[in-house]
């Protein structure tokens, strides 16, 4: 289950959940290969990663100008840089918390 209290919070609300296949990326890393899948659905490494992970604040990332490959390469290195949940729903990638997001997301598993 997920480790995040948020995530936690957003699969109680989901309908049909037992149905979803969860990945733990605090206890099993995303490989180069399924952040690669999740692109192709984004269409960009930057629609994947998260600016409010502490990581993001102490390593003064906001003053420097990140490429896609440097947010590939972060995203690879530390799983906080997601941002989370991620949905892959029928091949449509749902990405984050935000009440719009879980709305989708919770209106296609009913």
């Amino acid at each position: 289950m997920a480790s995040c209290d948020t995530c936690r919070k957003i699969i109680k609300l989901l309908p049909n959940s037992d149905k979803l296949e969860f990945h733990d990326i605090r206890q099993n890393p995303i490989t180069s290969h399924e952040l690669d899948e999740m692109f192709q659905l984004s269409g960009s490494y930057e629609a994947l990663f998260s600016r409010k992970a502490q990581l993001y604040k102490s390593l003064d990332l906001k003053n420097k100008s990140l490429s896609e490959s440097d947010f590939k390469k972060y995203l690879l290195e530390h799983y906080t840089f997601l941002s989370r949940p991620v949905f892959i729903i029928d091949d449509k990638i749902y990405i984050g918390n935000s009440q719009k997001n879980v709305s989708e997301v919770i209106k296609v598993l009913s």
